[in-house]
């Protein structure tokens, strides 16, 4: 798999499932980091879900709780943490929500940026920044 992190441009893959997926470096307010896979969810209004495992091992600071609809139509209540990720090549303090889907990134981070995905197994997944 190839992976980068750079400045204005960042890559990924899909996987053999056909998920756009793109690797993240995750921490707390300290100092330690983890990277995570997160599949590229478009549904996902928000910046990044992880699993309680992960938000454990990094042991986040809880912020509080929000409600989401899901894609089912339905609600549910998310515990809203706060991490550090490095994203498009900065340091970027943002909500996590806990999430027994897994890691999924959202739309929230994806805002102002093009995302092209070639949607073949091993295929190229491209996000680089809109100009300002």
């Amino acid at each position: 798999m190839a992976w980068a992190v750079r400045k204005s441009m960042m890559t990924g893959v899909v996987n053999v499932n056909g998920e756009a997926m793109l690797r993240v470096v995750v921490g707390n307010l300290a100092t330690q980091r983890i990277v995570v896979d997160a599949v590229i969810d478009t549904g996902y209004t928000g910046y990044l879900t992880l699993p309680p495992s992960t938000i454990a091992a990094l042991n986040l600071p809880w912020r509080g709780s929000e409600e989401g609809v899901l894609g089912d139509g339905s609600t549910q209540t998310f515990d809203v943490y706060s991490a550090t990720i490095i994203w498009d090549g900065e340091f970027r303090t943002i909500k996590i929500n806990e999430s027994d889907a897994g890691s999924l990134l959202g739309v929230g981070l994806l805002y102002g940026y093009e995302v092209c995905i070639q949607t073949i197994s091993n295929g190229t997944v491209t996000i680089k920044a809109l100009p300002r």
